[in-house]
């Protein structure tokens, strides 16, 4: 179901009409056919009428879903605010998808994801709190970051239009260059909610530290300086949570 609501969402279309289908033959699947995993090995791998290859994005999909509930319930147990920290992170991982083949997220699901990661632990106000506190500076950080950049932007054709005045008709007289998407700040209220204000501030920098060589990497091979960030930024959540103690006793010793 997750790799259909990644795949339909952003064109728009709905997730329940129509049914399950193959999306090169467009025949209807049969409830033997949607498996997590079970079916792609039964089917090798191929669709059940076509034979053409299915797409190793809906395996992957379906192992690090399992991946994410078994390890949040196997650390917390079957709880409630479990079932909302798993969620939060599934949800994060079809928005890491949808950011990674389009370059851009949908608020529906960004924002389902902000609200379930409200409930993630028993202290309900206070990762609403936690929340806004991040997502409010995020805000104010792409406001002025976006100055600056757009700023700097305007020197330089300032510049060039000295140089070469009929470069004008080509731009626009007032623009702004958005040095952040607002698709990240609701991930950062998530991020908050979930983490608290110390450890979101780990979790920044660990999703910094695993985006660098990638980026890097992307603008070689690309020659695009445009890498999507919400993966590393779910990346970078996860393994805070999953470490938050250590990460926590470690920051409250260099605190000290």
């Amino acid at each position: 179901f997750l790799n259909v609501v990644i795949l339909r969402i952003p064109e728009g279309k709905s997730i329940a009409y129509p049914a399950r289908h193959c999306p090169k033959c467009k025949n209807p699947l049969k409830w033997w056919h949607n498996i997590p995993v079970i079916s792609w090995l039964l089917l090798r791998g191929r669709g059940a009428y076509c034979k053409e290859p299915i797409s190793l994005q809906y395996q992957l999909v379906e192992l690090l879903t399992a991946a994410i509930f078994a390890t949040i319930f196997a650390i917390h147990g079957p709880t409630i605010h479990s079932l909302a920290t798993a969620t939060v992170f599934t949800l994060l991982l079809a928005l890491s998808v949808i950011d990674l083949r389009y370059k851009a997220v949908p608020d529906s699901l960004n924002l389902l994801a902000a609200s379930i990661a409200i409930f993630a632990s028993p202290k309900i106000l206070a990762n609403l709190q936690n929340g806004l506190l991040v997502a409010g500076a995020l805000s104010m950080l792409r406001f002025f970051v976006s100055y600056y950049v757009t700023k700097k932007e305007y020197i330089r054709l300032a510049r060039i239009k000295k140089e070469r005045p009929w470069v004008g008709v080509y731009y626009s007289k007032f623009f702004t260059i958005e040095a952040m998407g607002e698709g990240d700040i609701i991930v950062g209220f998530a991020m908050g909610a979930m983490l608290g204000i110390e450890l979101v501030l780990a979790a920044f920098f660990i999703a910094a530290l695993i985006a660098l060589p990638a980026s890097l990497y992307y603008r070689y091979r690309h020659h695009d300086a445009a890498l999507p960030f919400i993966p590393f930024l779910a990346l970078g959540t996860f393994i805070t949570y999953l470490l938050r103690e250590p990460i926590g006793a470690y920051l409250a010793a260099i605190a000290h």
